[in-house]
């Protein structure tokens, strides 16, 4: 019995530990999720947020109108670029005009399922390059209260831009290069903040393929958003412009998360804004010269034509996942919705930290406290901001 036993823990213990059966801990993950959500959809009342406002706008759309600055929703003027009206167009009608919410509810929860798939396929593929505990992964279905009510309670159009963009990383791991760079252009034209992403990207293009062929893919990502938002670049170009993609917006101070632990004059303060902005930069080029490049020559990253680098999937998401977590980390307001945007990343980035495991989960649990303390707090915000630069110095 005693033997039966020690051999049981050994076996919990590697499962848990080491990637050696890293599967069967995915299909455990999934298998939860698929008992869970229904559960959370059939006990748990909806909250309204954002949802009306969406399909007021999409209204607007359906209706004719392509002036950006007329389409409007209970919550404001419409921020979002083109993909995002498609995309809810769709639901709208699938929702019997917005009005059917339990529908919707189905909707997102099959989109939770999707999401959480390929982001354990994206897992799978780095856990042949990278040996990390399969346990964290456990924490993206245990600590995901916030992440499951972003889905399946609230309906935010994060939720669809982040699931798009795990497929465009997929294609790319799997060397599907040009899909891959359109689907993650169809992200961008869905919710804006995935253009943080970007400079990983361009790294890795310019690493993998030279200056030619990057600015051949960046100009097939230009094409996308170009195709995507022709009904409104032909009629109202200025306001489609001005307002799908305004990196000038000041948020509310009622609804942040990282900066209640300064002043809302501060917070709505241009000189603050600025401020972030280069911090950010700063951040993103200390990791191109320190980190990304390694033993790389400044004159093989501009070479005109491939140099024959060979960018790995470890390296491609690597990049893209840090200039994200930079992004975020400096961010002039994360709005609750906002978590998604790197809930999916931080096991990994811990790896990559080369923090140890016990810490990393004490600091999973402590990121999920700081996203569910609302109003947030001068203490939740310091906290989280502390949690980041943890993060950040060890990467």
């Amino acid at each position: 019995m005693g033997a039966t036993l020690k051999s049981l823990v050994y076996l919990v213990k590697e499962a848990l530990f080491t990637s050696k059966h890293i599967n069967y801990i995915m299909i455990l993950i999934l298998l939860m999720e698929s008992i869970l959500v229904p559960v959370i959809v059939w006990k748990v009342p909806y909250t309204e947020i954002d949802w009306k406002a969406y399909m007021s706008e999409v209204e607007g759309f359906l209706n004719g109108t392509r002036d950006y600055s007329k389409l409007r929703g209970d919550t404001g003027p419409l921020v979002y670029p083109g993909g995002f009206l498609y995309i809810y167009s769709i639901l709208y009608y699938l929702t019997s005009r917005g009005s059917d919410i339990r529908s919707a509810q189905v909707i997102f929860s099959l989109l939770y399922l999707l999401n959480m798939t390929l982001v354990l396929q994206i897992y799978k593929k780095l856990s042949n390059l990278v040996s990390f505990p399969p346990v964290l992964l456990l924490f993206l279905s245990l600590t995901g209260y916030r992440v499951h009510s972003i889905f399946v309670l609230r309906l935010f159009n994060d939720t669809v831009a982040i699931a798009t963009l795990h497929m465009a990383i997929l294609l790319l791991i799997n060397n599907y290069w040009n899909m891959g760079c359109i689907m993650y252009s169809v992200a961008v034209s869905i919710k804006m903040n995935i253009l943080l992403y970007s400079p990983g990207l361009g790294f890795i293009l310019m690493k993998r393929f030279g200056i030619k062929e990057t600015i051949k893919k960046i100009t097939l990502c230009g094409l996308v958003q170009v195709v995507i938002g022709s009904p409104f670049l032909l009629s109202h170009p200025v306001s489609y412009l001005m307002m799908s993609f305004d990196v000038t917006r000041v948020f509310l101070y009622k609804w942040t998360v990282n900066w209640r632990l300064v002043p809302e004059e501060v917070f709505v303060s241009r000189w603050f804004h600025s401020s972030l902005l280069i911090i950010h930069l700063l951040l993103i080029i200390l990791f191109i010269n320190y980190k990304w490049m390694k033993s790389m020559r400044y004159r093989d990253l501009f070479s005109w034509s491939s140099n024959g680098s060979m960018a790995t999937s470890e390296e491609l998401v690597y990049c893209m996942y840090v200039s994200n977590f930079i992004g975020l980390m400096v961010s002039r307001s994360l709005h609750y919705q906002f978590y998604v945007w790197y809930y999916y990343t931080l096991p990994i980035l811990m790896v990559w930290a080369r923090i140890n495991t016990l810490i990393s989960m004490l600091l999973l649990v402590g990121m999920e406290y700081c996203w569910n303390v609302f109003p947030s707090t001068v203490y939740s915000s310091l906290l989280l901001h502390i949690i980041h630069i943890i993060i950040i110095s060890n990467l």
